[in-house]
C-alpha cells in the first residue's frame, strides 16, 4: 500500500516504542519509509532497517547516548516522537511527593531532555519534526490521575512554548492527545475497566487501539505538516473537544 505521507530517507527516534502506542507509531513510520530508532527502557525488537536502544528518558546520560548513537549510525536525526510515559492509577490522597516525582521524571523531564538534545542536530540541519504524546485527560480532568494529568498538561504547554523557540530554525513541534487506548499497559491496569464508560462519551463508539493514534503522528512527522506547529491534535474518537 502506498503511504499517504512519505518519510523516505528520514531518521526517526520514537521513545517508549517497545509496546503499545509507541510501537504502533514506530511500525507506522517505518512503513512510511523512515529509518526508526526504537528507544525504550524495556527490551524489544527493532523495526526493519532501524535500531533498538535501551534508554531511560529520565536519565540525561541515556538521552545523550541515544542522540549520539543515532547520529553516529545514521548520520542524521529528522524526527523525534516522545511516547515514553508512566500511566499511573492513584487517588489524590495516595500520591506523595516521591510518586509525583516518579511520574514527572519520565513524563515531563524525559520530554525536556529528549527535545533539548535532539533539537540540536535538527536546528543545525534546518529541518526537524518533534511530536510529543500528551493525553486527552488534560481536557477531561480524569480522576485518580492528578500527577499524570499535570505531567501531560506540562507536555502540551512545553510543546507550545518550544514551537515558538524552534520555528525560525525549520523545526516544528506539535502534540497528539490520545484518549483511552487498548495498549498492553492500559489493559493490565485498572484503566481497563473504564472502556465501556468512555465509549459512551465518544462520537465513535468503539475501543481505541494503538494503531488509531499512529496516523495522526505520521502526518505531524511528515514534510506535509510544515505549516503546522504548536498545536494539539486530539485523537480520541471525539470524546473531548480542544
Amino acid at each position: 500500500m502506498t503511504p499517504l505521507v512519505s518519510l523516505e530517507g528520514r531518521t526517526v527516534v520514537v521513545t517508549g516504542a517497545a509496546q503499545g502506542i509507541g510501537k504502533a507509531i514506530a511500525d507506522r513510520l517505518a512503513a512510511d519509509g523512515a529509518i526508526v530508532v526504537v528507544a525504550d527502557v524495556q527490551d524489544g525488537p527493532a523495526t526493519a532497517g532501524g535500531a533498538r536502544l535501551q534508554v531511560d528518558v529520565s536519565s540525561e546520560a541515556d538521552v545523550q547516548r541515544l542522540v549520539a548513537e543515532t547520529l553516529a549510525r545514521f548520520g542524521r536525526l529528522d524526527v523525534l516522537v516522545n511516547c515514553a510515559a508512566i500511566v499511573p492509577f492513584k487517588a489524590w490522597d495516595e500520591i506523595d511527593f516521591a510518586e509525583w516525582r516518579r511520574i514527572m521524571a519520565v513524563n515531563l523531564d524525559g520530554v525536556f531532555l529528549t527535545c533539548h538534545h535532539a533539537s540540536k542536530p535538527m536546528r543545525a540541519a534546518g529541518y526537524g519534526r518533534i511530536v510529543n504524546i500528551a493525553s486527552n485527560v488534560i481536557l477531561a480532568g480524569t480522576p485518580n490521575l492528578a500527577h499524570y494529568v499535570a505531567s501531560k498538561g506540562g507536555v502540551f504547554a512545553f510543546t507550545r512554548a518550544l514551537a515558538r523557540e524552534l520555528g525560525k530554525d525549520g523545526v516544528t513541534v506539535n502534540a497528539v492527545a490520545p484518549g483511552l487506548t487498548a495498549s498492553e499497559g492500559v489493559l493490565a491496569s485498572p484503566h481497563a475497566e473504564a472502556f465501556e464508560f468512555v465509549q459512551m462519551l465518544q462520537c465513535i463508539p468503539r475501543r481505541g487501539e494503538p494503531a488509531d493514534i499512529a496516523p495522526a503522528v505520521a502526518f505531524l512527522a511528515s514534510e506535509e505538516s510544515g505549516w503546522v506547529t504548536g498545536q494539539l491534535l486530539v485523537a480520541d474518537g471525539g470524546m473531548v473537544h480542544s
